[in-house]
């Protein structure tokens, strides 16, 4: 009997603190539809490596995550699922939306400064990626620059992408006003050619990886899927991407990266410090590109709605479609939803790019 109760008896609170946590995070997926794809596994994951002498730290997790986080590969493969989805003729209808999209990741630098004050060069720069709003990106960077908070800025990541509609509106009324939430930015829809779209992902990955080495597979593996998405002759490819590859990574991915969800690595004063700033870098995110959106305003005769510019975080495509709600909430006539997803893909680029740029002045 003494033998069955064991085990049982080798419960420690910290434990049981985390296999709540993961009841939550299985809570927020299944009742509040937050990112369910990622959440549920993730919590499910968190439960079994906070049973006491659990095999799932020296077996089947452990295996799953130093055969996929360790060395990228599960967020590398996802970003093929996701370059599959993404259509990029807006933005090829409309080059200029590029530039909302590099400015909403100020959040990422104005959060490495701030991250710097409490933790290492290395975690500062691991927590900052939290900004690019790109649950892979900053579990890439994280496992490159070799952070020992892989856990906590996993889950930061991808909580804050599933609470973009509660974070952004917000910031977004506190800086516009009501008559430039009315701008109206009817959508000119440019011609935009079979070869220009097949042209784009390969010259972007030439491009970026010329200027940002360290970028290269994460923009490359982004763009290949693009890649097959637009080049037509493989569509059951392009489908598979966006359906099964993407959906099946994403499950691996969010087990996995529970290996590093034990209560020794993840109850610190330091996981709510993490969060804390993880949540600054997406109101700061959604700041720069409100507030560089206005700026543009001041020389431009054709205005545009500066609500766009928040969606130039990489959340996609989440956040345009909340600046396209908002703007039919304060206009059923103003139609924002193909500038907001121009901009919201151009933010996805942006993200790869500046994760490589911290890779360049960090990594080894």
């Amino acid at each position: 009997m003494e033998i069955l109760y064991k085990n049982l008896l080798a419960f420690q609170w910290e434990q049981l603190v985390m296999i709540l946590i993961g009841c939550l995070l299985i809570f927020l997926a299944i009742r509040k539809k937050m990112e369910p794809t990622l959440l549920l596994p993730m919590g499910f994951g968190t439960i079994l490596v906070n049973i006491p002498a659990s095999d799932a730290l020296t077996g089947p997790i452990k295996e799953l995550y130093e055969a996929g986080i360790a060395n990228e590969l599960f967020p590398l493969l996802l970003f093929i699922g996701i370059g599959a989805m993404i259509d990029f003729g807006p933005l090829l209808s409309n080059p200029m939306l590029m530039l909302f999209g590099a400015a909403a990741q100020f959040g990422i630098f104005f959060t490495l400064c701030m991250a710097r004050m409490f933790f290492s060069e290395i975690d500062a720069a691991s927590i900052s990626i939290i900004g690019a709003a790109d649950g892979p990106t900053s579990i890439a960077v994280a496992n490159v620059l070799g952070s020992e908070y892989v856990g906590a800025i996993t889950v930061a990541a991808y909580s804050y992408m599933a609470l973009v509609p509660m974070i952004q509106p917000p910031v977004i009324r506190l800086l516009t006003t009501r008559k430039e939430r009315l701008i109206r930015m009817p959508y000119e829809q440019a011609s935009v050619s079979k070869l220009t779209r097949i042209l784009f992902p390969i010259v972007i990955t030439i491009v970026v990886s010329a200027i940002v080495p360290q970028a290269t597979s994460l923009i490359g593996f982004l763009m290949f899927g693009n890649l097959i998405r637009e080049c037509t002759v493989l569509d059951s490819l392009s489908e598979t991407a966006q359906k099964v590859l993407a959906n099946l990574i994403t499950i691996f991915l969010g087990i996995s990266v529970s290996f590093n969800m034990t209560a020794a690595q993840f109850l610190k004063v330091d996981t709510l410090l993490i969060l804390g700033l993880g949540l600054v870098a997406f109101i700061v995110d959604t700041a720069g590109g409100v507030l560089f959106a206005k700026f543009l305003n001041l020389f431009m005769k054709k205005k545009v709605n500066p609500m766009i510019g928040a969606a130039g975080i990489s959340a996609f495509p989440m956040s345009g479609r909340i600046v396209h709600k908002m703007g039919l909430a304060e206009d059923p006539q103003n139609f924002l939803l193909m500038h907001s997803i121009g901009v919201n893909v151009s933010g996805q680029i942006a993200s790869v790019v500046a994760g490589g740029i911290i890779l360049s002045f960090f990594g080894a």
